[in-house]
């Protein structure tokens, strides 16, 4: 399960967590302009906006989880087990597989508006990347500096929600997800007032009791509510290193450690990794579940006129600076 949100100070921040049982040895993956997508019912594109992101490359193929292109539109994919469908390829559409939808949208599009447009005739299709990798369920969420939308393959068809808050998790879909919002507009970062009862003398006894009822466990609807909570209230400074610091602590909000969610025969879901991807600048920040230490790839270091791929494996062992 996943959390996936937006953050804006003067740039605007576009990041997950991952959060599984288990790694696919995923890195950050560069992909320049002249790499040839190979997709499987349409068209090979053979120049494109360069991008940056988390992927599993397979085959020499970048299996995006999430990533950015150059012009700043960023897209991620989340599970969404038991509610995503997908058909077979329809002739007059663009038939797009799962693993494909990243790439497809941020190789083409500078923004939402253009994604809309490029989402009106995809046919999102069960083709499997191969045998060992079939079709991931997955729901997906599109941002620039301006919008963020919510892209869900299901039973009825494709739908496309606007997305007024730029944070997603996994199940329900996404409008019963934010409807669910309703059950906590109570909830405030100030400090309450006795609307219980005039007759009692009720009196805080902490500081935070304005967001009393805040859910804190796992599921992904809680941290739909936390996330959205959080990411709505946090305040900071400008600069990019006060902005991607209070990224990561937004999402440090709805975080999985080790030992509180059991999958099975001692298997734990955990937040694999949590990333920060300034859509202005084309630098992707990173922490491991092991290494709290922040760090960056900046993609217009590298040589974005290339046809190969740029990997950079992640740095998982905890980094600790002695004091003394």
């Amino acid at each position: 399960m996943c959390t996936a949100t937006t953050y804006k100070t003067k740039d605007c921040y576009f990041g997950r967590t991952l959060d599984y049982d288990y790694s696919y040895q995923e890195e950050v993956t560069i992909t320049p302009r002249h790499y040839s997508f190979q997709f499987k019912h349409v068209h090979e594109v053979k120049s494109h906006y360069a991008m940056i992101g988390m992927a599993h490359v397979e085959s020499d193929y970048p299996l995006y989880y999430d990533a950015i292109n150059e012009e700043g539109l960023g897209m991620c994919g989340l599970n969404f087990v038991g509610n995503a469908v997908y058909q077979k390829p329809v002739e007059g559409k663009d038939n797009i597989a799962t693993f494909e939808l990243i790439p497809w949208i941020l190789s083409q599009c500078k923004t939402v508006k253009e994604a809309r447009n490029l989402l009106s005739n995809i046919n999102i299709v069960n083709t499997e990347f191969s045998k060992s990798l079939p079709p991931a369920q997955l729901h997906w969420m599109i941002s620039d500096s301006i919008e963020s939308i919510t892209v869900e393959a299901v039973e009825e068809g494709l739908n496309i929600y606007d997305n007024p808050i730029g944070v997603l998790t996994n199940n329900p879909p996404f409008g019963e997800q934010l409807f669910n919002l309703n059950n906590y507009m109570g909830l405030s970062a100030k400090e309450p007032e006795n609307l219980f009862a005039s007759d009692l003398d009720l009196k805080t006894y902490s500081r935070g009791m304005g967001a009393l009822g805040l859910p804190g466990d796992l599921s992904s609807m809680s941290r739909f509510v936390r996330a959205t909570f959080t990411k709505m209230n946090a305040v900071s400074g400008t600069s990019e290193k006060e902005s991607v610091s209070q990224f990561f602590h937004i999402l440090n909000a709805v975080e999985q450690p080790r030992g509180c969610c059991i999958i099975d025969n001692d298997k734990y879901e955990i937040t694999i990794y949590t990333s920060c991807a300034n859509l202005n600048k084309g630098i992707y920040y990173y922490t491991t579940y092991d290494n709290h230490q922040i760090t960056a790839v900046d993609m217009h270091q590298e040589d974005l006129d290339g046809s190969t791929l740029i990997c950079y494996p992640l740095i998982k062992e905890e980094q600790i600076k002695m004091q003394n």
